[in-house]
């Protein structure tokens, strides 16, 4: 690929963002770039957008948008974005209103970074630095839950994915607590943190954690979740790739006062291996990590879950899932998260996560809560705090492709949530039945 340079260009590092620095060259790039400027501008009318007037919602003022569309799709739309090529003051209104007229630009989406490997992926680990400028506590990237919103719970029979479902010894249905939190009101800035606060507590309530609980964070979310559970007078060993993220953690658990409480460890790999950790624990948590890291990654977090939840243990895991309405247009979408933050993004849906409890370990799903309205206004919430501090976010060394990649980032999400493609859960897990174990 020939990547020529541009004015509009010149200031990128073309080291660090070589998929947005240069435009792509492939063969009929320019009558490809012509067929999608056209279907482009066809699915900006299906969708009610308007390039022009005092109240356009996107304006295109660089028309290397249009090779980007044909070479990359999504991908190339994103990478447009973060180069400066079109802008909006609605992103996540025009990302939503594209999404749902099923709007698929044709190009591949792959990225042209090199993506890490699994040595070195930190599972999802964000820059301390990214958090803070985009939380509301300054140390949780996770979604929240608002003290608005009533939650209504019923117990649903669910069909079971064990082996031998069915069977004398292996019932095909079983119970679940499903819980549902509903819209949260008049949500203001200021709740960010304690929604997030109020998340982490929740999980660690599903996870039955207390006073004398040995819980295990796998891995580490930041720091909150370790806190809030030593505030319990719980034991807590978390667990981290990211060398970084042991530093950051450490000044947390420092200020907070916790620090003999939680013991914080550097292992090679965001999900363990059999070699990484021993001994059992009461409760496991695991926050916003089943769809970073990918189908393989939750197969071997469920393993762990299995061989080190002590009998009669919990284990409470918070995600974002994909729903029925999640489409070729949204994992087409989702390509730019997985290019340049999440290599090993992979929504599962619900159904997902049950059968691998069931067919990959001797523990059963027995509750979920649903919260997507508090997890949409948090991702908006978080996108405001980011760009009321893009002054800040430079003065850490995050350049202007990278803001404008987050600002990205924090707008999809939000979209794909408010079209219902995506859902927030929390999971409990405990042990069951089989083969004489409880």
């Amino acid at each position: 690929m020939v990547e020529p340079r541009f004015d509009h260009l010149a200031s990128i590092d073309a080291e660090s963002w070589p998929g947005v620095a240069g435009v792509p060259e492939v063969a009929f790039i320019k009558p490809r770039a012509r067929q999608a400027e056209v279907r482009f501008a066809r699915a900006c009318q299906n969708a009610g957008l308007s390039f022009s007037g005092a109240n356009a919602d996107l304006t295109v003022d660089q028309e290397e948008l249009f090779p980007r569309l044909a070479a990359s799709g999504w991908l190339g739309l994103a990478e447009s974005y973060m180069a400066g090529e079109w802008r909006t003051e609605k992103l996540a209104d025009v990302l939503a209103a594209l999404l749902a007229t099923g709007y698929r630009p044709r190009g591949r989406h792959a990225a042209t970074v090199r993506l890490p490997t699994p040595s070195e992926d930190g599972g999802g680990a964000l820059p301390p630095e990214l958090i803070r400028l985009s939380s509301g506590d300054g140390m949780s990237g996770f979604g929240g839950i608002f003290s608005s919103g009533v939650p209504t719970t019923v117990r649903t029979a669910v069909p079971s994915h064990a082996p031998g479902a069915g069977r004398r010894r292996e019932p095909a249905t079983h119970f679940v607590d499903v819980t549902t939190i509903a819209e949260p009101v008049a949500v203001e800035r200021e709740d960010l943190g304690e929604a997030q606060r109020r998340a982490a507590s929740t999980l660690l309530d599903a996870a039955r954690v207390r006073a004398g609980s040995h819980l295990l964070e796998l891995p580490s979310s930041g720091g909150a979740v370790a806190i809030l559970a030593a505030r319990r007078g719980a034991t807590v060993d978390s667990l981290t790739a990211d060398p970084e993220q042991v530093r950051s953690v450490h000044e947390l658990l420092i200020l907070a006062g916790v620090e003999d409480d939680v013991h914080t460890t550097l292992i090679p790999q965001a999900i363990p291996g059999p070699r990484d950790l021993a001994g059992t624990f009461d409760a496991i948590v695991c926050m916003e990590k089943l769809e970073v890291v990918g189908e393989s990654g939750r197969k071997r977090l469920i393993t762990v879950l299995d061989r080190h939840l002590a009998t009669g243990g919990h284990a409470a895991m918070q995600s974002l899932v994909s729903t029925g309405q999640f489409g070729p247009a949204a994992a087409e979408a989702v390509s730019m998260l997985r290019a340049y933050i999440w290599p090993a993004l992979d929504y599962p849906g619900v159904d997902d996560v049950h059968r691998l409890v069931d067919r990959g370990s001797s523990l059963r799903v027995v509750g979920q809560t649903h919260f997507p309205g508090h997890y949409l206004k948090s991702v908006q919430l978080q996108r405001e705090l980011f760009e009321g501090q893009l002054r800040e976010a430079a003065a850490d060394g995050f350049d202007v492709v990278f803001r404008r990649m987050w600002v990205y980032h924090f707008a999809l999400i939000e979209a794909l949530l408010r079209l219902g493609q995506l859902d927030a859960v929390q999971f409990t897990v405990t042990t069951r039945n089989r083969r004489g174990r409880r």
